[in-house]
Formats: structure tokens, C-alpha cells, sequence
């Protein structure tokens, strides 16, 4: 255990026993640990979330969504009568920090792997998913992620892919005749994978791209880089980052009197956004998946029940409203259940079964997964809505 200790140096742990009764005892490769009072044997299931730093509006409510959802399975009999053990590790925003608790949780013998919470840190952990050979579940959105799926076949994710939230940007460019657009985008993984996904996009398409900046996530003043912006003769701008520094260049936005539509991408999807704009993010426009504006989806669709029965366990757990980033842990724990609930306690089966999922609807969109697509989310999982006196707005 000391070895383990030095080898994380220092990585925050967070082990929670959600079982009754524990017997400590030795742990195999495949996951499992000493029988619970149930009779059955205990699953473990791993995280590596972003719970502080740069990310961590992004991994608090990700850790939140899966405590609350380990409780619950747990008192209603676990996964075919085996308590699910979770171990959640913070990769404190940071990259190294996530290989190495990655390392860490498949030492103690997990069955899977859910995280991280940024495109970054999940890109860190792919080596060594794949090389392990042991299920990931991404909670972050970047294409990069799971494809090529032939160098990813261990790896899947949640959030909805750049190019799905892209397309959904194109379609309101094109009916509001915006044919000019300027890019600003975060200098991470995040980033990069949006602008291959605005440059794919606009290919052939009338759009053109007239001005591309960029900025570091721990900037706080991105008026140097919308100054050229706002000479650059832009119809629209198109902001691919996630809070603070979203929030920052959404200030300096105001600030400097742009009036052309902002556009943001699904990772503001929290009201941290908007209260770090400090009032400056009301006319932001942005694709989204529906559990920002549930309350606004019809009944008819087919995600509304999972989103309500969502909205209301975790409001009355932790008295607040959740947001897609706790959708995304949602999503990836009850992609993973599934896929246990038909391979048992096998790493390898349990990839197989999560690559089978069909028809699984969570609060992302309804899951279709297969041997070329291990995110398995089109368009229709999201949504387009602006935000007006401090509130998310679905737009017609």
C-alpha cells in the first residue's frame, strides 16, 4: 500500500463503502472483493473525476451524481444482488494526476473506469485503458476521445461529440444567413478537437471562417483577442471553452460592445457559467442536451421521464438543480450497469456489452452504440437555447 501511496503523490482519495458490511480482503483482476452481507461478491467500479482545479465545475456535480446513484442502486439490491464499491479519485484538473490515479484504481482491482470530467484529462487516460485492457466511460465530449474507434476499442463516452453540437451551430447560421463567423477556442484538447469539428463543418458550406483566436484556460483577459474579432467583420462568434475562462471572455464580451449573436458549446452547461458572467451571459446562444430546459421538453419525448425522475432525486438530495455535466456521470454509471447486469464481473465481456447498448435512454439522448461509434449520440440529443434574465431558454 505504501508503494501505491508514493506512486500517486499525494492524489486525494475518496472511498466510499456503500455496503452495509465490508470484510476486507484481497481483490482479483476482475473486480470484485470480499462477499457482502448479501452473500454475492462486491463490485468495484473506479472514477477519476476533475473534483478541483480548472475543472472542477465540471467534476463536482459528476461526483455528486455518482454518490447519489451508488446509494440508490445499492439499497435496491446492487447489480444482480452485488453492492457496488466506489472509489472516486481526484485528478485535480491535471493530466499526470489522471494517469496516475487511473493506475492507481486498476491496481486496486476495478472493474471499470469512469472519467474524467475534461476532454484533457480523459485523453491522458487512454494509454493506459487500452493498454490494461480495462472499460473506460468518458464524462467529456471531445471526438478525440473515442475515435479512431480501432485505436480506442476500450473507450467509451457520454457527452455528445464536438461535430454533433457543431452541426447543430450550422443549422442556425444557415437560417439566420450568417455567412462570416469568427472561432475562439480553449488551448487544450477540448478546444483543438472544436476546431476540427468548425473546420469539417464549414467546408462547402457557404460559411467562412474570417478570424481564429485562441486563449489559455487560465487567461483572465481575452479583450486582446476580441478586439480583432470585432474588426474582423464576423456575423457571429463561436466560443468553444468551459468555465472560468468562457465565463471571462463572455464579460469582456459585453464589455467591449459587441452586439453579434455569441455562441457558445455545451460546456457551459452550468449556472456557474452565468454567475461568473456576472450578468453579461443573458442573449448567449448554445446547443445543449435537454436537462437545462426539461421542464420545457413536451411529454412526448422520449428522454423526458429519465430527466424528471433525475431532476427530482438529485434536488432532493442536495437541495440544488443538476446540470449536463451531472448527466454525463448519470449517463456513464447507468452504461455501465447495463453492461454488467448481462457480462458479470469480465472486463472483456463488459466491453462487449457496452458496445452492444441499444436504445439506452439516459439524460444525454438515447444511447446506440456499436463497433464504429463508441459514443453512439446524433443530433436530436441536443437542443438550442439562449439564455435570458439568468435562465436557460429553448429555442423554437
Amino acid at each position: 500500500m505504501k508503494k501505491v501511496q508514493r506512486k500517486s503523490k499525494g492524489s486525494v482519495w475518496i472511498v466510499l463503502m456503500i455496503v452495509l458490511s465490508l470484510i476486507l480482503g484481497g481483490c482479483g483482476n476482475k473486480g470484485t472483493s470480499a462477499s457482502s452481507p448479501s452473500g454475492k461478491e462486491t463490485y468495484k467500479i473506479g472514477a477519476v473525476i476533475d473534483i478541483s482545479g480548472n475543472s472542477s465545475s465540471l467534476g463536482v456535480p459528476e461526483r455528486d451524481t455518482l454518490l447519489m446513484m451508488t446509494e440508490k442502486i445499492n439499497a435496491n439490491g446492487g447489480i444482480n444482488g452485488h453492492p457496488i464499491e466506489l472509489m472516486i479519485m481526484d485528478n485535480k484538473s491535471d493530466e499526470t494526476e489522471a494517469v496516475l490515479a487511473t493506475k492507481t484504481l486498476i491496481e486496486k482491482g476495478v472493474l471499470a473506469i469512469l472519467g474524467a470530467s475534461a476532454s484533457g484529462t480523459s485523453m491522458a487516460m487512454l494509454k493506459t485503458a487500452q493498454s490494461e485492457k480495462i472499460p473506460m466511460v468518458s464524462m467529456a465530449a471531445a471526438s478525440s476521445i473515442v475515435e479512431p474507434v480501432s485505436e480506442r476499442q476500450w473507450v467509451f463516452k457520454t457527452a455528445q461529440s464536438d461535430i454533433v453540437m457543431i452541426n447543430k451551430i450550422m443549422e442556425y447560421l444557415k437560417k439566420n444567413n450568417l455567412t462570416k463567423i469568427a472561432f475562439m477556442y480553449m488551448n487544450n484538447a477540448y478546444g483543438d478537437n472544436g476546431k476540427k469539428a468548425i473546420t469539417a463543418a464549414v467546408k462547402d458550406s457557404g460559411i467562412s471562417v474570417v478570424d481564429e483566436e485562441k486563449f489559455d484556460a487560465a487567461d483572465k483577459d481575452m479583450t486582446p483577442q476580441l478586439t480583432k474579432v470585432k474588426a474582423s467583420g464576423a456575423q457571429a462568434v463561436i466560443v468553444w471553452a468551459i468555465p472560468p475562462s468562457a465565463s471571462i471572455l463572455t464579460k469582456n464580451y459585453k464589455d467591449l460592445g459587441l452586439s453579434i449573436p455569441l455562441i457558445h458549446s455545451h460546456g457551459v452547461g452550468n449556472q456557474n457559467f452565468i454567475d461568473l458572467a456576472q450578468g453579461a451571459a443573458d442573449g448567449v446562444i448554445l446547443p445543449i442536451g435537454k436537462l437545462t430546459v426539461a421542464a420545457q421538453v413536451p411529454d412526448t419525448d422520449p428522454q423526458k421521464k429519465v430527466l424528471d425522475s433525475y431532476i427530482a432525486d438529485y434536488s432532493k438530495k442536495y437541495n440544488t438543480q443538476p446540470n449536463s455535466f451531472g448527466g454525463y456521470a448519470y449517463d456513464a454509471l447507468s452504461l455501465l450497469v447495463n453492461a454488467i447486469e448481462k457480462a458479470g464481473a469480465d472486463r472483456s465481456k463488459i466491453r462487449d456489452e457496452l458496445e452492444k447498448t441499444k436504445g439506452l435512454t439516459g439524460i444525454s439522448g438515447v444511447f446506440n452504440m456499436s463497433a464504429q461509434d463508441h459514443n453512439g449520440l446524433k443530433e436530436d440529443s441536443s437542443v438550442l437555447v439562449q439564455i435570458k434574465d439568468g435562465k436557460w431558454q429553448l429555442m423554437k
